[in-house]
């Protein structure tokens, strides 16, 4: 009888679409960048050490893999996982908006769907959790917005208000009049806000906030994992040196959030394409000439961020091992090939990790069915491209 997971395993790298649950069983993969972000993790967890770190690679090669790896790495250390993809709707230069998606794809450790405001409405509001994150949003925080919503959070009755201020912690942000009319109802007494929180320079409390959070709840840490983060060089000038900004929060140990490790995954053309295509030092020097920082940090960052290159024939035939193993217990059959001869039916489909191994199934699926393999008819697809198919309107 053939086993469910290893069926889902194998179904996941025919098809290419990345997945948690490969990750999790091909992290033998790659053991230098590897072991590198598994000495930043446990920095994470055992100083509370911030950072981040940026990888790039070919499409096909396995970044999104990576990530995905890295994730139950994360969830094994007892951290909070965010994972999310740039996009139009979730644009890098605007902070606010990536926030929101992050908090909609924040997973618990040993949870499979995303999602923690439940264990906001286990928080009473008299425990010493909900003192000290109250403290925390009163005295550590640029603005002082959240002091007053997360205690109105915590003390009001009223559903509707319940729902309000839990969407504006998920990043669906209300307007500062409302929650002042919250707040002097359930106290009797006005808001004075320090500063007047406006979500696009203020985003970072939220941030902040939530890794403090996290750490309070007993978690180790929070790693956030963001992929396609070419989609930046589809942006306008001014928006691509902002979104380079606001990634110094997530890449810069000084200016990073508490016991937050975040990397960043791109297409290795990212430099060519953009930065030298697009002229970004030079556009750095024009538009801020006297505040290139951290935006130039961010940039050097980004052109020597390290680059996947292929697996090496050891390292290949170790992942195909795994395959060959895994597609056995799918079809409950025992492969009768060579490891030698399953590398070698890779060798047609090109440089790409993803066509490799889709490669080897084919011919491990040929097998299956008729005895013997043919030729395999796997071919390496597109590349990424950073323009659009419409004009892009420059800031």
């Amino acid at each position: 009888m053939y086993d469910t997971e290893a069926r889902h395993i194998i179904e996941a790298l025919r098809s290419g679409i990345p997945s948690r649950a490969v990750g999790q069983y091909f992290s033998e993969a790659r053991p230098k960048i590897m072991k590198e972000i598994a000495g930043r993790i446990d920095q994470v967890c055992d100083h509370g050490r911030s950072g981040g770190m940026i990888i790039s690679g070919k499409y096909g090669e396995g970044k999104t893999h990576l990530l995905n790896t890295v994730f139950g790495m994360a969830h094994s250390s007892n951290m909070v996982v965010s994972y999310l993809s740039l996009s139009k709707e979730t644009p890098m230069d605007k902070l606010y908006l990536v926030y929101q998606k992050i908090i909609q794809n924040t997973y618990l450790p040993r949870r499979q769907q995303p999602g923690f405001m439940h264990e906001l409405e286990k928080i009473s509001a008299n425990s010493p959790l909900a003192g000290e994150m109250q403290l925390y949003a009163a005295k550590h925080l640029e603005t002082d917005k959240l002091y007053y919503l997360f205690r109105s959070y915590l003390n009001t009755e009223d559903s509707d208000e319940k729902f309000l201020l839990q969407a504006d912690l998920e990043g669906d942000f209300i307007a500062n009049g409302p929650l002042k009319k919250i707040y002097r109802r359930i106290f009797s007494q006005p808001v004075k806000y320090n500063v007047n929180f406006t979500k696009t320079r203020h985003c970072g409390d939220y941030f902040s906030f939530m890794s403090h959070l996290f750490t309070q709840m007993g978690y180790h840490g929070w790693v956030i994992l963001i992929d396609e983060t070419e989609l930046m060089g589809r942006l306008g000038k001014k928006a691509r040196l902002n979104a380079y900004r606001n990634m110094a929060q997530f890449l810069l140990p000084e200016r990073c959030t508490e016991s937050t490790f975040t990397i960043f995954a791109l297409s290795a053309s990212y430099t060519e394409d953009v930065i030298e295509g697009k002229h970004e030092y030079e556009n750095l020097e024009t538009l801020w000439p006297n505040n290139q920082e951290p935006a130039r940090t961010v940039l050097d960052l980004l052109v020597k961020a390290p680059q996947l290159v292929p697996l090496t024939r050891e390292e290949l035939s170790q992942a195909l091992s795994r395959i060959q193993d895994f597609h056995g217990k799918a079809y409950d059959w025992t492969p009768q090939v060579s490891l030698d001869s399953l590398t070698e039916s890779t060798q047609s489909a090109g440089y790409l990790l993803r066509t490799k191994i889709r490669a080897a199934i084919e011919f491990l699926d040929q097998l299956y069915q008729y005895g013997k393999a043919g030729k395999t008819t796997v071919n390496e697809l597109g590349e990424e491209t950073f323009e659009e198919d419409v004009p892009v309107l420059e800031d």
